[in-house]
Protein backbone atom coordinates (compact mmCIF):
# COMPACT_ATOMS: atom_id res chain seq x y z
CA UNK A 1 0.00 0.00 0.00
CA UNK A 2 1.20 3.53 -1.17
CA UNK A 3 -1.24 5.55 -0.75
CA UNK A 4 -4.68 5.78 0.60
CA UNK A 5 -7.34 8.06 -0.59
CA UNK A 6 -10.28 8.09 2.07
CA UNK A 7 -12.33 9.86 4.47
CA UNK A 8 -12.78 6.71 6.39
CA UNK A 9 -10.72 3.57 6.84
CA UNK A 10 -13.07 0.50 6.64
CA UNK A 11 -12.99 -3.55 6.17
CA UNK A 12 -15.95 -4.91 6.08
CA UNK A 13 -15.92 -8.27 7.92
CA UNK A 14 -19.24 -10.69 7.85
CA UNK A 15 -20.79 -11.99 11.41
CA UNK A 16 -19.09 -15.02 11.28
CA UNK A 17 -15.58 -14.03 10.95
CA UNK A 18 -16.12 -11.64 14.59
CA UNK A 19 -14.46 -13.53 16.53
CA UNK A 20 -16.70 -14.40 20.10
CA UNK A 21 -13.70 -12.68 21.95
CA UNK A 22 -14.98 -9.24 20.43
CA UNK A 23 -19.12 -9.83 20.47
CA UNK A 24 -18.86 -10.90 23.66
CA UNK A 25 -16.55 -7.51 24.66
CA UNK A 26 -18.70 -5.42 22.51
CA UNK A 27 -21.94 -6.46 24.17
CA UNK A 28 -20.64 -6.46 27.79
CA UNK A 29 -20.07 -2.71 27.37
CA UNK A 30 -22.86 -1.51 24.78
CA UNK A 31 -26.00 -4.20 25.48
CA UNK A 32 -25.28 -7.05 27.56
CA UNK A 33 -29.19 -7.76 26.58
CA UNK A 34 -29.16 -7.58 23.08
CA UNK A 35 -29.75 -11.32 22.61
CA UNK A 36 -33.03 -10.82 24.39
CA UNK A 37 -34.58 -7.89 23.90
CA UNK A 38 -36.77 -6.85 21.60
CA UNK A 39 -34.78 -3.65 20.23
CA UNK A 40 -35.69 -1.36 23.09
CA UNK A 41 -33.86 -2.60 26.55
CA UNK A 42 -36.66 -1.14 29.05
CA UNK A 43 -34.59 -1.94 31.80
CA UNK A 44 -31.74 0.21 30.64
CA UNK A 45 -34.55 3.04 30.00
CA UNK A 46 -35.82 2.87 33.41
CA UNK A 47 -31.89 2.36 35.26
CA UNK A 48 -30.91 5.80 32.64
CA UNK A 49 -33.82 7.46 33.68
CA UNK A 50 -33.00 7.36 37.11
CA UNK A 51 -29.21 8.35 37.02
CA UNK A 52 -30.14 11.01 34.39
CA UNK A 53 -32.37 12.73 37.45
CA UNK A 54 -28.90 12.87 39.00
CA UNK A 55 -26.67 14.30 36.15
CA UNK A 56 -29.51 16.71 35.64
CA UNK A 57 -29.31 17.92 39.18
CA UNK A 58 -25.00 17.43 38.96
CA UNK A 59 -24.87 18.92 35.56
CA UNK A 60 -23.21 15.88 34.44
CA UNK A 61 -23.91 14.05 30.31
CA UNK A 62 -26.82 12.70 30.34
CA UNK A 63 -27.24 8.90 29.28
CA UNK A 64 -28.56 7.75 26.61
CA UNK A 65 -29.59 3.96 27.55
CA UNK A 66 -29.31 2.87 23.41
CA UNK A 67 -29.01 -0.51 22.43
CA UNK A 68 -26.89 -1.81 19.53
CA UNK A 69 -30.44 -1.96 17.59
CA UNK A 70 -30.83 1.94 18.17
CA UNK A 71 -27.39 3.00 17.66
CA UNK A 72 -27.95 0.72 14.33
CA UNK A 73 -30.72 2.75 13.50
CA UNK A 74 -29.31 6.15 14.54
CA UNK A 75 -26.61 5.68 12.52
CA UNK A 76 -27.65 4.27 9.38
CA UNK A 77 -30.98 6.50 9.26
CA UNK A 78 -30.74 9.18 12.44
CA UNK A 79 -28.99 12.41 13.04
CA UNK A 80 -26.66 12.45 15.98
CA UNK A 81 -29.01 15.56 16.96
CA UNK A 82 -29.38 15.37 20.70
CA UNK A 83 -33.49 15.47 21.60
CA UNK A 84 -36.30 13.86 22.81
CA UNK A 85 -38.02 13.30 19.31
CA UNK A 86 -34.62 11.65 17.86
CA UNK A 87 -35.46 9.20 20.73
CA UNK A 88 -38.61 8.60 19.98
CA UNK A 89 -37.70 7.94 16.28
CA UNK A 90 -34.78 5.98 16.98
CA UNK A 91 -36.99 3.62 19.38
CA UNK A 92 -39.70 2.61 16.84
CA UNK A 93 -37.20 2.25 13.89
CA UNK A 94 -35.53 -0.23 16.51
CA UNK A 95 -38.38 -2.16 17.01
CA UNK A 96 -39.50 -2.28 13.35
CA UNK A 97 -35.48 -3.47 12.67
CA UNK A 98 -35.53 -6.09 15.14
CA UNK A 99 -38.80 -7.55 12.79
CA UNK A 100 -36.90 -7.67 9.66
CA UNK A 101 -32.93 -8.46 10.36
CA UNK A 102 -31.83 -10.93 12.57
CA UNK A 103 -29.89 -10.45 15.82
CA UNK A 104 -26.73 -11.58 13.51
CA UNK A 105 -27.45 -9.45 11.06
CA UNK A 106 -28.18 -6.30 13.19
CA UNK A 107 -24.44 -6.84 15.12
CA UNK A 108 -22.70 -7.22 11.82
CA UNK A 109 -23.99 -4.03 10.59
CA UNK A 110 -23.05 -2.38 13.99
CA UNK A 111 -19.50 -3.72 14.43
CA UNK A 112 -18.72 -2.53 10.73
CA UNK A 113 -20.35 0.74 10.94
CA UNK A 114 -19.38 1.94 14.44
CA UNK A 115 -17.06 4.56 14.50
CA UNK A 116 -13.83 3.67 16.74
CA UNK A 117 -11.40 6.72 16.79
CA UNK A 118 -8.65 7.78 14.19
CA UNK A 119 -10.45 7.50 11.16
CA UNK A 120 -11.45 3.73 11.88
CA UNK A 121 -14.71 2.48 11.00
CA UNK A 122 -15.55 -0.77 12.11
CA UNK A 123 -13.72 -3.42 13.99
CA UNK A 124 -11.88 -4.79 11.62
CA UNK A 125 -10.43 -1.26 10.26
CA UNK A 126 -9.82 -0.26 14.22
CA UNK A 127 -7.79 -3.52 15.03
CA UNK A 128 -5.02 -2.71 12.13
CA UNK A 129 -5.39 1.14 13.37
CA UNK A 130 -4.60 -0.15 16.84
CA UNK A 131 -2.54 -3.43 17.55
CA UNK A 132 -1.89 -3.81 13.48
CA UNK A 133 -3.44 -7.64 13.72
CA UNK A 134 -6.30 -8.94 12.04
CA UNK A 135 -9.46 -9.31 14.64
CA UNK A 136 -8.67 -12.29 14.99
CA UNK A 137 -5.62 -12.30 16.92
CA UNK A 138 -6.96 -10.02 19.43
CA UNK A 139 -7.05 -11.25 22.73
CA UNK A 140 -9.54 -10.19 25.62
CA UNK A 141 -8.07 -6.75 26.52
CA UNK A 142 -7.61 -5.69 23.17
CA UNK A 143 -10.81 -6.63 22.24
CA UNK A 144 -11.67 -5.00 25.54
CA UNK A 145 -10.17 -1.78 23.94
CA UNK A 146 -12.19 -1.65 21.17
CA UNK A 147 -15.04 -2.59 23.15
CA UNK A 148 -14.34 0.97 25.32
CA UNK A 149 -14.02 3.54 22.31
CA UNK A 150 -17.61 3.99 20.78
CA UNK A 151 -18.59 5.43 23.78
CA UNK A 152 -16.30 8.60 23.10
CA UNK A 153 -14.05 7.61 20.56
CA UNK A 154 -11.68 11.00 20.89
CA UNK A 155 -11.90 10.61 24.74
CA UNK A 156 -10.96 7.31 25.39
CA UNK A 157 -8.28 6.95 22.33
CA UNK A 158 -5.22 5.51 23.77
CA UNK A 159 -2.74 8.13 21.31
CA UNK A 160 -4.20 10.93 23.14
CA UNK A 161 -4.98 9.99 26.59
CA UNK A 162 -3.55 6.00 27.32
CA UNK A 163 -4.82 6.26 31.54
CA UNK A 164 -7.85 7.31 30.42
CA UNK A 165 -8.70 4.54 27.64
CA UNK A 166 -7.11 1.92 30.30
CA UNK A 167 -9.30 3.02 33.13
CA UNK A 168 -11.89 2.53 30.18
CA UNK A 169 -10.75 -0.77 28.90
CA UNK A 170 -10.71 -1.83 32.32
CA UNK A 171 -14.36 -1.01 33.00
CA UNK A 172 -15.27 -3.00 29.87
CA UNK A 173 -13.02 -6.04 31.24
CA UNK A 174 -14.93 -5.83 34.94
CA UNK A 175 -18.38 -6.35 32.51
CA UNK A 176 -16.80 -9.13 30.88
CA UNK A 177 -16.43 -10.66 33.96
CA UNK A 178 -19.70 -9.71 35.78
CA UNK A 179 -21.21 -11.43 32.41
CA UNK A 180 -19.18 -14.50 33.00
CA UNK A 181 -17.53 -14.60 29.83
CA UNK A 182 -14.01 -14.58 31.63
CA UNK A 183 -12.95 -15.90 34.76
CA UNK A 184 -11.34 -14.55 37.80
CA UNK A 185 -7.90 -15.29 37.34
CA UNK A 186 -8.05 -13.75 33.12
CA UNK A 187 -10.01 -10.79 34.77
CA UNK A 188 -6.86 -9.88 37.35
CA UNK A 189 -4.35 -10.67 34.65
CA UNK A 190 -5.91 -8.84 32.06
CA UNK A 191 -6.69 -5.76 34.29
CA UNK A 192 -2.93 -5.30 35.34
CA UNK A 193 -1.78 -5.38 31.23
CA UNK A 194 -0.39 -2.60 29.72
CA UNK A 195 -1.88 -1.22 26.58
CA UNK A 196 0.66 -2.22 23.93
CA UNK A 197 -0.18 -0.11 20.62
CA UNK A 198 1.66 -0.53 17.38
CA UNK A 199 -0.20 1.61 14.36
CA UNK A 200 -0.90 -0.46 10.86
CA UNK A 201 2.53 -0.06 8.70
CA UNK A 202 2.17 1.08 5.31
CA UNK A 203 5.00 1.97 2.00
CA UNK A 204 4.06 5.62 2.34
CA UNK A 205 6.91 6.75 0.43
CA UNK A 206 7.40 10.06 -0.01
CA UNK A 207 9.35 9.72 -3.05
CA UNK A 208 6.34 8.69 -4.95
CA UNK A 209 4.21 11.87 -4.45
CA UNK A 210 4.15 13.11 -7.14
CA UNK A 211 3.09 9.37 -8.78
CA UNK A 212 1.02 9.10 -6.63
CA UNK A 213 -0.71 12.65 -7.03
CA UNK A 214 -1.08 12.37 -11.03
CA UNK A 215 -2.90 8.56 -9.95
CA UNK A 216 -5.36 10.51 -8.01
CA UNK A 217 -6.55 13.29 -9.75
CA UNK A 218 -6.62 11.09 -13.03
CA UNK A 219 -9.22 8.27 -11.08
CA UNK A 220 -10.91 11.79 -9.66
CA UNK A 221 -11.25 13.36 -13.32
CA UNK A 222 -12.66 9.21 -14.45
CA UNK A 223 -14.87 8.99 -11.28
CA UNK A 224 -15.40 11.37 -9.57
CA UNK A 225 -14.35 12.79 -5.96
CA UNK A 226 -16.64 11.77 -3.71
CA UNK A 227 -16.55 8.08 -5.66
CA UNK A 228 -12.71 7.68 -5.24
CA UNK A 229 -13.17 9.13 -1.40
CA UNK A 230 -15.98 7.34 -0.57
CA UNK A 231 -16.88 3.87 -2.47
CA UNK A 232 -13.70 2.30 -1.52
CA UNK A 233 -12.19 1.36 -4.39
CA UNK A 234 -8.69 -0.71 -5.19
CA UNK A 235 -5.88 1.03 -7.30
CA UNK A 236 -3.28 -1.02 -8.98
CA UNK A 237 -0.65 0.38 -10.39
CA UNK A 238 2.69 -0.52 -12.01
CA UNK A 239 4.92 1.75 -9.62
CA UNK A 240 8.08 -0.35 -8.55
CA UNK A 241 9.03 1.22 -5.53
CA UNK A 242 13.06 -0.06 -5.44
CA UNK A 243 12.57 1.82 -9.79
CA UNK A 244 10.84 4.77 -7.84
CA UNK A 245 13.74 5.46 -5.48
CA UNK A 246 16.50 5.47 -7.96
CA UNK A 247 14.73 7.21 -10.40
CA UNK A 248 14.03 9.72 -8.05
CA UNK A 249 17.77 10.15 -6.34
CA UNK A 250 19.01 10.46 -9.84
CA UNK A 251 16.76 13.19 -10.72
CA UNK A 252 18.00 14.86 -7.69
CA UNK A 253 21.86 13.90 -7.82
CA UNK A 254 21.42 15.76 -11.62
CA UNK A 255 19.98 18.66 -10.56
CA UNK A 256 22.26 19.30 -7.45
CA UNK A 257 25.36 18.63 -9.39
CA UNK A 258 24.10 21.22 -12.40
CA UNK A 259 23.22 23.44 -9.42
CA UNK A 260 26.99 23.45 -7.50
CA UNK A 261 27.99 24.52 -11.05
CA UNK A 262 26.53 28.16 -10.51
CA UNK A 263 27.70 29.35 -7.41
CA UNK A 264 25.59 29.54 -3.76
CA UNK A 265 23.17 31.83 -3.95
CA UNK A 266 22.46 32.63 -0.31
CA UNK A 267 20.28 31.64 2.90
CA UNK A 268 17.23 30.70 3.29
CA UNK A 269 16.87 34.20 5.31
CA UNK A 270 18.30 35.33 8.50
CA UNK A 271 16.99 34.96 12.45
CA UNK A 272 17.86 37.67 14.73
CA UNK A 273 16.37 36.19 17.63
CA UNK A 274 18.52 33.10 17.91
CA UNK A 275 16.61 31.88 20.78
CA UNK A 276 13.35 31.11 19.05
CA UNK A 277 14.80 30.88 15.93
CA UNK A 278 12.96 27.02 15.19
CA UNK A 279 9.61 28.78 15.34
CA UNK A 280 7.84 29.46 11.76
CA UNK A 281 10.66 27.00 9.77
CA UNK A 282 7.81 24.43 9.09
CA UNK A 283 7.41 26.07 5.08
CA UNK A 284 11.46 25.05 4.94
CA UNK A 285 10.97 21.71 5.17
CA UNK A 286 11.60 19.00 2.68
CA UNK A 287 10.79 15.23 2.37
CA UNK A 288 13.09 13.69 4.77
CA UNK A 289 14.50 11.24 2.17
CA UNK A 290 16.30 14.20 1.01
CA UNK A 291 18.14 13.77 4.50
CA UNK A 292 18.98 17.70 4.89
CA UNK A 293 18.49 19.47 7.84
CA UNK A 294 17.50 23.21 8.73
CA UNK A 295 20.13 24.88 10.65
CA UNK A 296 21.39 28.18 12.16
CA UNK A 297 25.06 29.81 11.11
CA UNK A 298 26.74 29.95 15.06
CA UNK A 299 30.04 31.33 14.38
CA UNK A 300 32.21 32.18 11.57
CA UNK A 301 35.95 31.17 10.85
CA UNK A 302 38.09 31.58 8.65
CA UNK A 303 38.35 27.44 8.02
CA UNK A 304 35.21 26.45 9.37
CA UNK A 305 31.33 27.82 10.56
CA UNK A 306 30.17 26.55 13.27
CA UNK A 307 26.01 25.60 13.37
CA UNK A 308 22.83 23.95 15.25
CA UNK A 309 20.22 21.98 13.49
CA UNK A 310 16.93 22.34 14.77
CA UNK A 311 16.97 18.90 16.47
CA UNK A 312 19.97 21.41 18.74
CA UNK A 313 22.99 19.55 17.19
CA UNK A 314 26.04 21.83 16.95
CA UNK A 315 28.62 20.78 14.51
CA UNK A 316 31.12 22.62 11.82
CA UNK A 317 30.45 23.34 8.56
CA UNK A 318 34.30 22.62 7.33
CA UNK A 319 36.30 24.64 4.25
CA UNK A 320 36.18 21.67 2.02
CA UNK A 321 32.31 21.49 2.37
CA UNK A 322 31.79 24.87 0.00
CA UNK A 323 34.91 25.24 -2.06
CA UNK A 324 32.47 24.80 -4.95
CA UNK A 325 30.86 28.23 -4.08
CA UNK A 326 34.54 29.40 -4.55
CA UNK A 327 34.00 31.94 -1.78
CA UNK A 328 35.48 32.70 1.60
CA UNK A 329 32.85 31.92 4.83
CA UNK A 330 32.50 35.90 5.70
CA UNK A 331 31.42 36.04 1.78
CA UNK A 332 28.17 33.75 2.14
CA UNK A 333 27.58 33.97 6.11
CA UNK A 334 26.43 36.07 8.48
CA UNK A 335 25.44 35.43 12.03
CA UNK A 336 21.55 34.19 12.06
CA UNK A 337 21.56 32.96 8.63
CA UNK A 338 19.25 29.50 8.03
CA UNK A 339 20.76 27.09 5.77
CA UNK A 340 20.31 23.64 4.64
CA UNK A 341 22.85 21.52 5.55
CA UNK A 342 23.69 17.75 5.33
CA UNK A 343 25.19 15.55 8.01
CA UNK A 344 28.36 14.04 6.60
CA UNK A 345 29.46 12.38 10.06
CA UNK A 346 29.95 12.70 13.60
CA UNK A 347 29.76 17.32 14.29
CA UNK A 348 30.07 17.59 10.66
CA UNK A 349 27.57 18.83 8.16
CA UNK A 350 28.12 19.75 4.20
CA UNK A 351 26.08 22.72 3.05
CA UNK A 352 23.20 22.62 0.41
CA UNK A 353 20.76 24.65 -1.32
CA UNK A 354 17.73 23.77 -3.51
CA UNK A 355 18.59 23.87 -6.77
CA UNK A 356 17.29 26.54 -9.11
CA UNK A 357 17.04 24.64 -11.62
CA UNK A 358 14.25 21.82 -11.90
CA UNK A 359 13.41 18.50 -13.84
CA UNK A 360 11.54 14.92 -14.74
CA UNK A 361 11.84 11.72 -14.76
CA UNK A 362 10.10 8.83 -16.20
CA UNK A 363 10.77 4.97 -16.40
CA UNK A 364 8.89 3.55 -18.67
CA UNK A 365 7.85 -0.40 -19.96
CA UNK A 366 8.86 0.15 -23.80
CA UNK A 367 7.02 -3.18 -24.81
CA UNK A 368 4.36 -2.58 -22.05
CA UNK A 369 4.09 1.53 -21.84
CA UNK A 370 3.70 0.61 -17.93
CA UNK A 371 5.32 3.88 -15.93
CA UNK A 372 6.87 2.01 -13.30
CA UNK A 373 8.40 4.93 -11.66
CA UNK A 374 7.93 9.03 -12.32
CA UNK A 375 9.48 11.98 -10.48
CA UNK A 376 8.41 15.29 -11.44
CA UNK A 377 10.56 17.84 -9.45
CA UNK A 378 13.39 17.88 -6.73
CA UNK A 379 10.82 17.76 -4.01
CA UNK A 380 6.98 17.50 -4.41
CA UNK A 381 7.30 19.57 -0.85
CA UNK A 382 8.86 22.76 -2.47
CA UNK A 383 6.64 22.74 -5.70
CA UNK A 384 4.09 20.27 -6.39
CA UNK A 385 4.15 21.19 -9.98
CA UNK A 386 5.07 18.01 -11.99
CA UNK A 387 7.33 18.38 -14.56
CA UNK A 388 7.22 14.99 -16.09
CA UNK A 389 3.28 15.24 -16.99
CA UNK A 390 2.16 18.94 -16.52
CA UNK A 391 4.94 20.67 -18.45
CA UNK A 392 4.82 21.42 -21.88
CA UNK A 393 7.84 19.92 -23.89
CA UNK A 394 10.72 21.64 -25.98
CA UNK A 395 10.46 22.26 -29.45
CA UNK A 396 13.44 20.07 -29.70
CA UNK A 397 11.61 17.13 -27.83
CA UNK A 398 8.61 17.71 -30.36
CA UNK A 399 10.49 16.49 -33.32
CA UNK A 400 12.42 13.92 -31.73
CA UNK A 401 9.89 11.54 -32.73
CA UNK A 402 9.57 12.08 -36.23
CA UNK A 403 14.12 11.46 -36.26
CA UNK A 404 14.38 8.93 -34.40
CA UNK A 405 11.25 7.21 -36.54
CA UNK A 406 13.04 7.47 -39.69
CA UNK A 407 16.44 5.87 -37.87
CA UNK A 408 14.43 3.20 -37.04
CA UNK A 409 12.57 2.73 -40.42
CA UNK A 410 16.33 2.34 -41.83
CA UNK A 411 18.14 -0.32 -39.43
CA UNK A 412 18.99 1.94 -36.83
CA UNK A 413 17.96 0.29 -33.23
CA UNK A 414 17.65 1.59 -29.56
CA UNK A 415 21.10 0.70 -29.38
CA UNK A 416 22.72 2.09 -32.34
CA UNK A 417 26.13 4.42 -31.25
CA UNK A 418 26.45 8.19 -33.44
CA UNK A 419 29.27 10.04 -33.79
CA UNK A 420 28.12 13.43 -32.90
CA UNK A 421 31.33 15.37 -32.71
Amino acid sequence: LVADFSKEKRIFIPYNSIPKKVINAFLSAEDKNFFSHPGVDAKGVLRAVINNISNFITSKRLEGASTITQQVAKNFLLTNEVSLNRKIKEAILAFRIERVLSKERILELYLNQIYLGSGAYGVAAASLRYFDKSIQNLDYAEAALLAALPKAPSKYNPYRDIALAKFRRDLVLKNLFENKYINQKLYNDLKNKKIELNKSKKVFLEDAQYYIEDVRKKVIKNFSYDKVYNQGFNINTPINLEFQKIATDSLRNGLISFDKRKGWRGPLTNKKDYKNWTNDIKKYKLEKSIKWEIAIVREINQFSTTVETEEKEVGVIEYKDISWTKKEFNEIFKIGDLIYVKKISDNKFSLKQIPKINGGIVVMDPFTGRVLALSGGFSFKNSEFNRATQALRQPGSAFKPFVYALALENNFTPTSLVLDA
